[in-house]
């Protein structure tokens, strides 16, 4: 089958998402030197960057051209990806380890349900997830995804398009208790699967998630950057004193130096 990684990235005003993606694509490429990875953006690509990736997509009909939250194209994804079989992560993510097994998932639509802290504890907090508690929401989470060109894929991404270009509308209908003010992708893709009556859930798809009130603090900073070392080394990256594993999701974009670029580029 054909399989392959896809990373939506586009720019705005305070971050460079098109260097996150070239980041992820060496840390995916350290493990898996053969995965197909393509980047999806209408941004410039320094030249230097295009060697590590398979294809650059263009973002047809930009729906977030003036949006600085750039997610109002999420849903083209299944349209984008030249692929069968697609996993996608948001930019802000690392690859720490092989990520091989998850082609093996025989279906058609996945996502991570299972995230945890940064010393690998399962992460119960539900801070971020009021809306999802509160609307008996599925407790998905679309910064690592996985789908097959089929039925099942097409129909859910027609429906997401539908809910994101009209996110105020669905979320007043399906998520009115503790009503969420602005358009995510999570809760989008929630109300989908819940119109659907699925969730897709898939125990191959985890990541830890680096926000700061996940992590199971009392003094919670508003970034875990300002408390917690970085350091990386041969093939290793550590968090305060913990060797990381699988996929990480570091969410503050002071956390990828110029450095850690660099330790990337010489893994691969």
């Amino acid at each position: 089958m054909n399989n392959g990684v896809c990373i939506l990235a586009q720019n705005n005003s305070t971050t460079n998402y098109v260097e996150q993606a070239y980041a992820l694509t060496l840390s995916i490429l350290a493990n898996d030197p053969n995965t197909k990875v393509s980047i999806i953006t209408n941004d410039t690509i320094p030249k230097f960057y295009k060697n590590v990736f398979d294809q650059k997509i263009s973002i047809p009909f930009d729906d977030a051209e003036l949006s600085a939250w750039k997610i109002d194209n999420r849903w083209k994804l299944y349209q984008l990806s030249p692929y069968e079989n697609t996993l996608v992560f948001d930019a802000d993510m690392l690859v720490i380890d092989s990520i091989e097994h998850i082609w093996n998932d025989k279906e058609n639509l996945s996502f991570t349900t299972n995230v945890t802290t940064y010393q690998n504890q399962l992460i119960t907090s539900r801070y971020y997830r009021k809306a999802f508690d509160e609307n008996n929401l599925p407790n998905i989470y679309t910064g690592m995804y996985r789908f097959k060109k089929s039925k099942t894929a097409r129909d859910f991404f027609k429906l997401l398009e539908i809910v994101m270009k009209n996110w105020k509308v669905f979320y007043s209908t399906y998520a009115p208790n503790k009503m969420q003010n602005w358009n995510s992708v999570d809760l989008s893709a929630a109300i989908v699967l819940k119109i659907l009556d699925s969730t897709y859930s898939n125990n191959m798809l985890k990541f830890t998630h680096m926000k700061p009130h996940l992590q199971q603090w009392i003094d919670v900073p508003s970034k875990w950057t300002d408390v917690l070392p970085v350091n990386f080394g041969n093939n290793n990256l550590y968090v305060g004193s913990y060797k990381q594993s699988g996929v990480f999701h570091y969410v503050e974009d002071n956390f990828l130096t110029s450095s850690m670029v660099a330790w990337l580029e010489e893994k691969v």
